[in-house]
């Protein structure tokens, strides 16, 4: 399927937020003295997505990056921002009708394939469920000939729609999930870690597929990831997500052959070199901070070897560079080197 390079972005998420009450109960609150807590999981996001591409959200866990994929698809109410979906507010109250026209547009494949799929239902009425729920199909016959197409796309034999989800293996339940999420023809497809569950294998196997699915239907998807080879091998674009804020966005090519922000740098530093002679990974260090109580200024700074006095007190803007956009004090000033890691050096 053509792309057109120059369409208005299918998604775009606008200062996107969400804050979470982690408050003690109200009496155990009363007796302890406690104030109520809240956690900032996500915090003023923003991000596009073209027709036909693949937008990756990549950070440690419990940097936001399954929240976000949540408040996409509608299962989370953003505490504040947008989500315009082909320019219509999927996140507006106001917009209930609308959202429900364009709902079908839009799907979403699980991190757990034994989890996402029910164990009563046969694989037949798995895959058929999006094509009753919102009207396409009723005919009986019709039905089963689109689950067999759907079986077969995702490169399963139409006699596996008889058998339940415990008769298979992980790779091949992440196929059924893929072949629910296409049944009722989305343009959109939000991937929540889709293959972490998996073997090595059988991950490059469903990586695959879905690359193939999307050449063959125009797909766009939003990958959350935490696994760096994946994005490379997936993404268009790339956000590196660190405590709920975008550290650093920049298309892919270019975020692996200058990294900006040091945590992405640290992130990229991280991956073993495999290379004859190559240098030895460098572990992450320290950890993400406490969300209930972040560090002031830039949140990354008490992990940071580029944190001044500024880093400390000021939280940073975005700065464009070249083809990224960087919350950086360091870059802003031109503190830090951009030379690629040597994992990721290109030949």
């Amino acid at each position: 399927m053509t792309i057109d390079r120059n369409a208005p972005p299918l998604l775009r998420v606008e200062d996107l937020a969400r804050v979470f009450d982690v408050s003690k109960p109200w009496l155990a609150r009363m007796i302890e003295r406690e104030p109520r807590r809240f956690v900032k999981a996500v915090d003023g996001v923003s991000f596009s997505i073209a027709k036909g591409e693949t937008f990756a959200l990549v950070g440690e866990s419990g940097s936001g990056k399954s929240t976000i994929a949540r408040m996409v698809v509608g299962l989370i109410r953003p505490t504040r921002g947008r989500i315009l979906f082909d320019n219509v507010d999927i996140a507006d109250p106001g917009r209930t009708a609308d959202v429900a026209r364009l709902r079908r547009r839009f799907q979403m494949i699980f991190q757990d394939p034994f989890a996402s799929l029910n164990p009563r239902f046969r694989v037949d009425a798995i895959i058929a469920e999006p094509l009753t729920a919102f009207g396409l199909m009723s005919d009986r016959a019709e039905i089963e000939a689109r689950v067999a197409d759907l079986l077969k796309l995702v490169r399963l034999d139409p006699a596996d729609g008889r058998k339940y989800p415990h008769e298979f293996s992980g790779g091949q339940r992440q196929r059924i999930a893929i072949a629910r999420a296409l049944a009722a023809n989305p343009e959109f497809i939000v991937c929540d870690e889709p293959t972490s569950a998996l073997d090595v294998s059988v991950q490059a196997q469903v990586l695959n597929l879905m690359r193939d699915l999307q050449d063959e239907f125009g797909l766009t998807y939003l990958l959350i990831t935490h696994n760096l080879a994946v994005v490379r091998h997936m993404a268009d674009d790339v956000g590196v997500l660190y405590l709920g804020r975008l550290a650093e966005v920049a298309p892919t090519e270019e975020l692996f052959a200058r990294p900006r922000h040091p945590y992405t740098r640290m992130l990229l530093d991280a991956v073993p070199d495999l290379r004859p002679g190559g240098r030895p990974r460098r572990a992450i260090t320290g950890e993400i901070p406490n969300p209930i109580d972040p560090p002031p200024g830039c949140t990354f700074h008490p992990r940071c070897p580029l944190a001044d006095d500024r880093c400390r007190r000021e939280a940073p803007g975005y700065t464009r560079d070249g083809g990224a956009r960087v919350a950086c004090h360091a870059v802003e000033e031109g503190r830090t080197e951009t030379a690629p890691p040597a994992a990721f050096a290109l030949a």
